[in-house]
């Protein structure tokens, strides 16, 4: 009951939150050369890697599934919110969005090259966790990339944090811990990006995103 709580909660405060979101970060990368090179480097090994298609899933408005397109990867959006999923798909209508649920992707066994989770499991409560991150390996190809972003917890003391996350309930992760979760669910770390707080960050913790491959 408090999973589904949870998924029913953050769905219904996207959907209201949804054009105000798209408006704020659709032009989110523009500034942010850090992210577009890590996701340019997810580009290019899972295009290595093979012809996969990649699913960038909690996708929101679809700005960056856009990006991954424009970086020569067939790459569709899901997202548990209508409301995200249709403003996707007026802005980008060449490209497929998909109403959906991480912890049940209606997506066959390997078929993916690629996994993209940009801040969407923050919304997930920690005993749930592994059951999306099971998810992530079971639709990925052997050989397929998974890159997952989030905010990280102050020490390996909190090894989860709520915090005062605009739109719904959420989660900061230490980056040892959730890289372990990965291992255990058959991801290994290939390598970490830390984006260290700026000044005039409204929230000061460090933001990571950890490249993961499937054996």
């Amino acid at each position: 009951m408090v999973e589904h709580d949870a998924l029913s909660a953050t769905r219904e405060a996207y959907d209201a939150a949804a054009p105000t979101y798209a408006e704020l970060f659709r032009d989110t990368l523009r500034d942010r050369p850090l992210d577009r090179a890590i996701l340019g480097a997810f580009a290019e090994v899972v295009s290595a890697s093979g012809d996969g298609q990649v699913a960038d899933l909690g996708c929101g408005p679809g700005h960056i599934t856009a990006h991954l397109n424009e970086l020569g990867l067939t790459a569709f959006g899901v997202d548990t919110s209508p409301a995200m999923i249709e403003l996707a798909r007026q802005v980008y209508p060449g490209l497929r969005f998909d109403v959906g649920s991480m912890a049940a992707l209606d997506i066959a066994d390997g078929a993916l090259g690629g996994v993209l989770s940009r801040w969407s499991i923050i919304h997930t409560p920690p005993q749930e966790l592994p059951v999306i991150l099971a998810e992530f390996h079971r639709v990925l190809a052997s050989g397929g990339h998974l890159l997952v972003g989030f905010s990280a917890s102050d020490d390996a003391s909190h090894l989860t944090q709520v915090f005062d996350h605009a739109v719904a309930l959420a989660y900061r992760w230490w980056p040892d811990h959730l890289a372990a979760m990965l291992r255990k669910s058959g991801l290994a770390e290939v390598a970490r990006m830390v984006r260290e707080p700026q000044p005039a960050d409204r929230r000061q913790f460090q933001e990571i995103q950890l490249l993961a491959r499937k054996a």
